[in-house]
């Protein structure tokens, strides 16, 4: 399986448990490796054919910066739901991050892998 990737994609939202977190918008780092069939979009050089890295970042971002959620599980299952409506998604790997949320860390978050079979 093919896979477009979209690395880094840096997202501003209220996401966390606490209260000061709920009041401040933070940076969400967000990962997605989308799992798909190139042959096709190869064969007719048309974006119809492709997963659409672009509609699918500012589908994400809008998700991550509006959603509120609490936590980033939440959040990168939401995202992944996302993404598997794009009839060119097959499976799809998301990680969310959240830089600087631990001291002594880069950053925490969580990944997780879907498909459309699921």
């Amino acid at each position: 399986m093919d896979k477009v990737i979209i690395k880094n994609l840096l997202a501003r939202g209220i996401i966390g448990v606490n209260d000061w977190e709920r009041k401040r918008a933070q940076n969400i780092l967000i990962n997605l490796t989308l799992f798909t069939d190139t042959h096709r979009a190869a064969e007719t050089d048309h974006i119809n054919d492709c997963a659409d890295y672009s509609k699918m970042s500012k589908k994400v971002m809008a998700h991550a910066e509006t959603a509120q959620r609490l936590t980033v599980e939440a959040l990168a299952n939401d995202l992944a739901k996302l993404c598997l409506e794009d009839a060119n998604v097959q499976r799809v790997i998301v990680r969310v991050e959240k830089p600087g949320a631990v001291r002594f860390a880069e950053s925490v978050g969580v990944e997780v892998e879907r498909s459309r079979d699921e």
